[in-house]
């Protein structure tokens, strides 16, 4: 990486632009400093001799001039050198000044700044506090980095990719893979259209993709120069950001899905041709596209969709392990569960997918398994009566999931349909602060000895149930996990921890996994395989506990292990390319994906 002196602020260096155009875009910035020296990083030195002209244009003196040192300031004192500044010197001052940061999202733009200028001190600092920063670096606080992406923003961080580019877009992608020193692993690529629980945020969900590979690396064990956040920007439904006089992105209504499948298909086989051997994650699109996209592009890329597939990944895990222990509890055979879902969206359509593998494997077919489910939408529960289905007007991926069984009869709130069902257990993707309500929590209480109870809408403003009123309302008995964090609680003199069913705990390793693999692409029994390897990553002690995931602080480890699974399970599937791999068995594997980890 050669660092090249010029007249500009350092905080432009992490443009995908050209040099040239680079340049421009800082010296026209609005809120660029001038100083009296800076750097620019480029790929390659031989990068640096091919375009000094461009840098030597640009470093022409200054209109604003820059007040001389006196001769009586310390630096002028002496011409020895400064003394050298430790690595570790840098960690434990960066350590110093997050904690004096007032607000989360000062400590996630002042992380941010870090991570462009010096990404071994990012990482750094991420693996010593992971369960401090996590939080900090994704959710919940990135949500609300999304939502003021164009007020915060402060340079580009990945590629952008417009819908005014689609017939441009194989050959801006050679053109961007031309000058690549190291070529992309994984790609996350957002539209913007569903951020979190958000809504649509636009070119803001550019903020998601750098916020999961962010993890990728902390978590997963990428190399950070593999790492391509991508948003896609096809306008914004969004008024009050489209009219936004800071908003960066396209000011024009979002596309309708025909002329963003269209995008789509350009933009998959370009990147897919530009960069053959990355992975590609989908994250937070809208439900419609995601379910579109999923299907249209599973089973001809090196592809997975976070949202849908990560999501039932990491719940069916939690799943496993609960529903383990309300068996025991209450001496309930393991294929009598039954799981009521409120939320119809993609998340919750394809996390109740993923589960029904859990009863698969008690024996169930396909269709007794998906009988053990019902879905709540904003009507209701989902039946073949209701108005909506009768009209053909329902969204398509929800009509897997719909009952034929309640004899005309509506269910239209939750509290109806846990006295109709009598769940074991309840599961929340609505986006809606609060809305188990104490009567709904109280009387899953009532049904079992051990309720199981996973309100998983982020960021934490739109969790369905605090920790806190779980145990109050159900007398501690409750078996939980959510989508954001939740402190430990005291009670009744126990010390408690809740359960976390974040992504985090399982796209690294399946988007490492295939990495190693090599796989062609990502099956559905690979993701299956890393849930069954996250609920096998529980330690005795974690299991004495009984905790449902295993502790953050582990990521590692639980990564390295559900890498593993995901490679064992392509090998299984065929899909494999990395012949040094095959026929190691499950401990060795996880051995090999522990020693392929990069570490700062």
């Amino acid at each position: 990486m050669a660092r090249i002196p010029f007249t500009l602020s350092h905080r432009f260096t992490d443009s995908v632009l050209k040099p040239r155009q680079y340049l421009s875009t800082a010296i026209s910035h609005s809120s660029t400093k001038i100083i009296s020296r800076g750097y620019i990083s480029l790929p390659t030195t031989s990068t640096f001799t091919s375009h000094r002209p461009t840098i030597q244009r640009f470093t022409m003196p200054v209109a604003a001039p820059v007040r001389p040192i006196s001769s009586s300031h310390p630096l002028k004192r002496s011409t020895a050198p400064l003394p050298a500044i430790t690595p570790e010197q840098n960690l434990l001052r960066l350590k110093a000044h997050l904690q004096n940061l007032p607000t989360p999202l000062l400590k996630h733009i002042h992380l941010s700044k870090i991570r462009r200028e010096d990404p071994n001190l990012f990482f750094s600092v991420m693996r010593d506090e992971l369960t401090n920063l996590a939080p900090i670096v994704y959710t919940p606080t990135v949500g609300e980095a999304c939502q003021k992406y164009s007020q915060i923003y402060s340079g580009p961080e990945g590629l952008y990719l417009s819908i005014e580019d689609k017939d441009r877009i194989p050959e801006i992608l050679q053109e961007y893979a031309s000058k690549l020193v190291t070529p992309p692993q994984i790609l996350v690529v957002t539209d913007g259209s569903r951020i979190l629980g958000l809504g649509d945020l636009g070119i803001g969900g550019m903020g998601i993709s750098v916020g999961k590979l962010n993890l990728y690396v902390a978590g997963g064990g990428v190399n950070p120069h593999g790492c391509l956040p991508v948003v896609l920007d096809m306008g914004t439904n969004n008024e009050t950001i489209r009219n936004d006089p800071l908003y960066i992105g396209l000011k024009q209504p979002r596309v309708g899905l025909e002329e963003a499948t269209e995008f789509m298909d350009a933009f998959m086989a370009a990147a897919s041709a530009a960069f053959p051997k990355a992975v590609i994650q989908h994250e937070d699109f809208y439900s419609e596209a995601a379910f579109d996209f999923l299907a249209r592009y599973k089973e001809k890329y090196r592809m997975f969709n976070d949202d849908i597939e990560g999501t039932g990944s990491v719940i069916l895990a939690g799943f496993l392990a609960a529903a383990k222990q309300a068996s025991e509890a209450s001496g309930r055979p393991l294929r009598d569960h039954k799981v009521v879902f409120l939320g119809g969206g993609s998340a919750a359509v394809g996390v109740a997918k993923e589960m029904m593998n859990f009863f698969m494997m008690q024996g169930l077919t396909e269709d007794e398994a998906r009988e053990r489910f019902w879905l709540i939408d904003t009507k209701g529960l989902i039946t073949s009566t209701r108005a909506d289905v009768v009209s053909g007007k329902i969204a398509s991926h929800k009509k897997y999931f719909i009952r034929n069984d309640t004899e005309g009869k509506e269910y239209p709130s939750l509290e109806s349909v846990i006295e109709y069902v009598q769940p074991t257990a309840l599961v929340g993707l609505s986006t809606t602060f609060g809305a188990f309500s104490e009567s709904s929590v109280r009387r899953m209480a009532e049904l079992n000895e051990s309720p199981i109870i996973f309100p998983l809408s982020n960021p934490t403003s739109k969790c369905e149930l605090a920790f806190c009123d779980a145990l109050e309302w159900t007398d501690g008995r409750v078996l939980f996990a959510s989508g954001s964090p939740y402190p430990p609680q005291e009670f009744n003199g126990t010390f408690r921890e809740p359960g976390q069913g974040n992504n985090f705990l399982v796209f690294p390793g399946i988007g490492f996994g295939a990495l190693q693999a090599g796989c062609k692409r990502i099956t559905t029994g690979m993701i299956t395989a890393s849930a069954i390897a996250l609920s096998e990553a529980l330690t005795p002690e974690e299991k004495q506990k009984g905790l449902l995931y295993p502790r953050l602080e582990r990521i590692r480890a639980v990564s390295a292990r559900v890498a593993a699974g995901v490679v064992k399970k392509a090998q299984e599937d065929g899909v494999d390319t990395n012949e040094k791999l095959r026929g190691l068995d499950i401990e060795t594997l996880t051995e090999e994906m522990n020693k392929a980890q990069w570490w700062p």
